[in-house]
């Protein structure tokens, strides 16, 4: 069936960067590099990914788990 893709503004916590990237919903992306000032981001403690973190949409992993 392939994984569905959704797509999620990432706002950089360091220069507050704002960049549209694509979410994959059947994993979690655990890093992300900022494209203006080259930070890695990582997620917050207690929080899957950076989607999660910074994103704009919540990530599908977290709510497949609140589901079940």
């Amino acid at each position: 069936m392939g994984s569905f893709v959704k797509e999620s503004i990432i706002t950089c916590p360091e220069c507050g960067h704002k960049e549209l990237e694509k979410m994959p919903t059947d994993n979690c992306q655990w890093f992300y590099e900022c494209k203006s000032c080259g930070v890695i981001i990582k997620p917050k403690p207690g929080d899957c990914c950076v989607f999660c973190s910074y994103g704009s949409v919540d990530c599908p992993s977290i709510q497949l788990k609140k589901d079940n």
